[in-house]
């Protein structure tokens, strides 16, 4: 299933009813770890979130600083993430399908990165049970997904043959500390 299909049918779990034209969902997070290990060799780096729990991770060849990147540095990223569906009766007009990614170093001294991306899809709903409750959509690639809906308001008022247009938003902000720094 692709990725935004998914996005929409856990818009509609978690967010307000679609008798609203369009609906928001917006978070940010932001996470610490520090840097335990570094395989200059095959570019894999081993980070320590502030909880304890270990990852490691290849960084790409087009990442140019990793050299200036040390054990004990703080990685620090933030992180946003955001999603609007709108439900669109039939006969409406839907966005076209996109997908835009931007990734682009930090000015500056210090290692660091600013990615987003950006993607809109358009999924039809085949089927609103809401005595389960649950909706069935079917993806622009043909297959069809029914998912349980936790709160039955969130399906009030859409029906077969209403679209469901998503965007979702992601960006995340990555700045390397030195060890040193305060």
């Amino acid at each position: 299933m692709h990725p935004i299909s998914l996005v929409c049918l856990s818009a509609l779990l978690a967010v307000g009813g679609p008798s609203q034209k369009t609906v928001t969902k917006s978070d940010m997070a932001t996470a610490t770890a520090t840097v335990q290990a570094i395989d200059s060799t095959n570019r894999i780096i081993t980070l320590r979130s502030e909880d304890g729990t270990e990852d490691t991770m290849y960084v790409p060849k087009d990442v140019t600083r990793f050299d200036q990147v040390k054990v004990g540095d703080k990685l620090k990223v933030r992180y946003h993430e955001s999603m609007v569906f709108q439900v669109r009766k039939p006969g409406e007009a839907s966005n076209k399908p996109s997908d835009t990614v931007d990734a682009s170093r930090t000015p500056g001294a210090k290692p660091g990165a600013q990615m987003s991306r950006q993607m809109t899809a358009t999924v039809d709903v085949v089927a609103v049970d809401p005595a389960v409750p649950s909706i069935t959509v079917k993806t622009a690639d043909g297959r069809t997904v029914t998912r349980k809906i936790e709160d039955k308001k969130n399906i009030e008022g859409v029906k077969a043959g209403d679209k469901i247009d998503i965007t979702f938003t992601q960006a995340a902000l990555i700045a390397i500390e030195p060890a040193s720094a305060k």
